[in-house]
């Protein structure tokens, strides 16, 4: 009888503990002024939790309906504190921001950019912030398994020297900016079976000049853009500027690709996607 007794009285504690944890996520109101970690708030369930979000936040869509806030260089300070959040992820650039916050008795998660780890540990945290870690580390094993896919896909074939751009002038060569050796776009370039013709500078993004370009030799170049960066009609147009460098082998030998998404260059749940097109256009023959 003493044994049933403590079994039942365990099991009240456990419904208490979790009609607790249910009143605490209730109680959370969360504002993202990051899309990354937007994303990450709803691939982990804690979509509910978020009561506003910065103004380029696109996914997914149920954002579209949430009060929009500013984002990295405008953030609407009045409006993120007349939605009474509990904790306001923010940019780790914006430091007087933080100390608005700091006053006002809110909680800021302050975010940095930096690789897959990164990446990894920051839904780890969100997790932990939301009450939904057990959601956060099935979709960290979910997301690594993925790239670990993509990386048997390519293993063993020749890995092209890439020239991955992420952002330059619409019509025009100019102010190009392309993936440095260190972040995720980079990593995941690695896991899709390409050779980052920049993985030797130790930032995220180079501009590299003409002649630079020209003595890097990239044998592939492709180019991702989020939606709305160029109009979709003139992506033949785009990838026409090209062809003024043709000394270059991608340029000669018609290796120039334009993939469009914002999917390719938000770091965060749809990373595994990004990779897993990158390696599609890289080694298309793995995929047959």
């Amino acid at each position: 009888m003493a044994a049933r007794s403590k079994k039942l009285v365990a099991a009240a504690v456990l419904v208490v503990a979790c009609v607790a944890a249910s009143a605490a996520a209730q109680q959370r109101r969360i504002v993202s002024l990051v899309p990354a970690l937007t994303e990450m708030l709803f691939a982990i369930g804690a979509g509910p939790q978020v009561v506003g979000v910065g103004s380029f936040d696109k996914f997914p869509p149920e954002v579209e309906k949430l009060p929009k806030v500013g984002a990295l260089l405008d953030p609407d300070t009045e409006r993120i504190l007349s939605l009474r959040p509990t904790l306001v992820l923010t940019y780790g650039s914006q430091t007087d921001l933080h100390k608005q916050f700091e006053r006002a008795g809110i909680k800021a998660y302050i975010y940095r950019h930096g690789g897959l780890d990164t990446i990894f540990q920051t839904l780890h945290d969100l997790g932990d912030a939301t009450g939904q870690r057990r959601q956060a580390d099935d979709l960290v094993r979910d997301m690594q398994k993925r790239l670990d896919d993509v990386r048997t896909r390519v293993r063993g074939r020749p890995r092209p020297r890439v020239l991955l751009v992420i952002g330059r002038q619409p019509k025009t060569l100019r102010e190009i900016y392309a993936s440095g050796g260190v972040g995720f776009l980079h990593e995941i370039l690695e896991i899709a079976g390409g050779r980052n013709v920049f993985a030797d500078a130790a930032r995220e993004s180079v501009q590299p000049s003409h002649e630079t370009l020209i003595a890097r030799a990239p044998d592939v170049i492709v180019e991702l853009q989020a939606e709305g960066m160029f109009k979709s009609d003139d992506l033949a147009a785009e990838k026409a500027v090209w062809s003024t460098l043709t000394s270059m082998p991608a340029v000669r030998n018609k290796q120039v690709y334009e993939l469009v998404g914002q999917y390719l260059v938000v770091p965060g749940p749809r990373l595994a996607q990004a990779a897993d097109t990158l390696a599609r256009t890289l080694h298309p023959d793995a995929f047959k």
